[in-house]
């Protein structure tokens, strides 16, 4: 038989070289090693701090308008961070419809705390400077919102008559990313709609997709959503490699 360029890993401790998860950590008697038992506790506990973060609506605020984009805040009906982990049917409801402006037609962008306000306070400001500048038209400020989920921004786009909507939220934390970014597109956003008509982008962060790759990819999704007037399972995601050079 032939010989294959292939190498196949001689011993397990190769494949940690290609992923962050935790594979080949090794046996200390029946358990772990303890160097692998403390990296454990402390992803775990990064894990922990993220979901119970606050977001610094300020700051991101700030960074948002040094990017030139402005911005509103709103709050779900969820007061608090315990209410919202145990509530999550408030964080789907905005607490003031009054508080948002009406945009009819207009391609929102609202940002969520989510599960993981650090996700957000790192990665959107970034993926939103890359994207927003290159769509046609107006873009309405953009909504952060505190203790919100994803369909908060049905709730929203459908209170300013909104074409579309894009959630940057974080995500819930694992135990190798605890600042993961997730993207969610819906088209004629409305109370009700279902995960089933929604696009999501996710693991957005540094060691996952870089924000500025995010956007592409949104953009991409965006003007597929335009032209086919939907998102959701009748929208594949069959973004080219490399997007044409701007005229």
């Amino acid at each position: 038989m032939g010989q294959t360029t292939d190498r196949t890993p001689v011993l397990w401790a190769d494949l940690r070289r290609f992923t962050p998860a935790r594979v080949a950590l090794g046996r200390a008697g029946n358990g772990l090693p303890t160097a692998a038992h403390l990296e454990f506790q402390a992803a775990h506990a990064a894990a922990r701090d993220a979901v119970h973060a606050v977001l610094d609506v300020s700051a991101l605020r700030a960074d948002l308008d040094a990017a030139g984009l402005a911005s509103i805040a709103v709050h779900s009906k969820a007061p608090d961070r315990r209410t919202y982990l145990l509530r999550p049917d408030l964080g789907r409801r905005l607490r003031d419809r009054g508080a948002v402006p009406s945009w009819p037609g207009a391609m929102l962008f609202v940002v969520c705390d989510g599960l993981s306000a650090t996700a957000v306070q790192r990665h959107a400001v970034g993926l939103l400077r890359h994207l927003v500048p290159r769509l046609p038209g107006a873009v309405p400020p953009i909504v952060v919102a505190e203790q919100g989920r994803v369909a908060l921004g049905d709730d929203i786009g459908e209170a300013m008559g909104a074409e579309a909507v894009a959630v940057l939220i974080g995500e819930r934390p694992g135990l190798s990313a605890a600042d993961s970014l997730g993207v969610y597109l819906t088209w004629r956003p409305r109370r009700g709609r279902t995960n089933a008509e929604r696009n999501c982008i996710s693991n957005i962060r540094s060691d996952g997709l870089p924000p500025e790759a995010a956007g592409d990819k949104l953009l991409w999704l965006i003007a597929a959503m335009r032209r086919l007037r939907l998102t959701g399972i009748g929208l594949k995601d069959e973004q080219p490699d490399a997007l044409p050079a701007p005229d």
